[in-house]
């Protein structure tokens, strides 16, 4: 049997597309997101210590509309892993596991991080 003639892995043959595996994916991609931006933020920091030339760079880059868009996403990605984080603590008490239940707070996951990150843009702009 050549490796084309195997089988694909079993979970894409036997399961079902379902909105728990988005919010599973989405979990592992805002920690990957928020890991690779706290490298933005060291980046931020020892700019800050080693120099006003040095932020200035940083906060140019981080000012632009790409950098701005990043940080949204990061805002986003902090909103929603904190809230799935909240979620999986009811869960370790054992609450919440009920199939009406974890689809609502599932659903309000991605939705109040939406919101979250929305009021919190607007603070900032509002203040700044």
């Amino acid at each position: 049997m050549t490796t084309q003639d195997r089988p694909l892995s079993p979970h894409l043959q036997v399961y079902r597309w379902q909105w728990t595996m988005a919010y599973s994916i989405l979990h592992r991609a805002t920690g990957i997101a928020l890991g690779v931006g706290t490298l933005l933020l060291v980046w931020w920091l020892i700019a800050l210590a080693t120099g006003p030339e040095a932020f200035d760079t940083v906060q140019a880059v981080v000012g632009s509309f790409i950098g701005r868009l990043f940080l949204f996403g990061w805002t986003f990605a902090m909103f929603y892993h904190l809230g799935n984080g909240i979620r999986h603590l009811f869960w370790d008490a054992g609450k919440g596991f009920e199939l009406e239940i974890a689809a609502i707070t599932g659903h309000a996951v991605p939705v109040s991080a939406a919101v979250l990150t929305l009021i919190a843009w607007a603070i900032g702009y509002a203040v700044a």
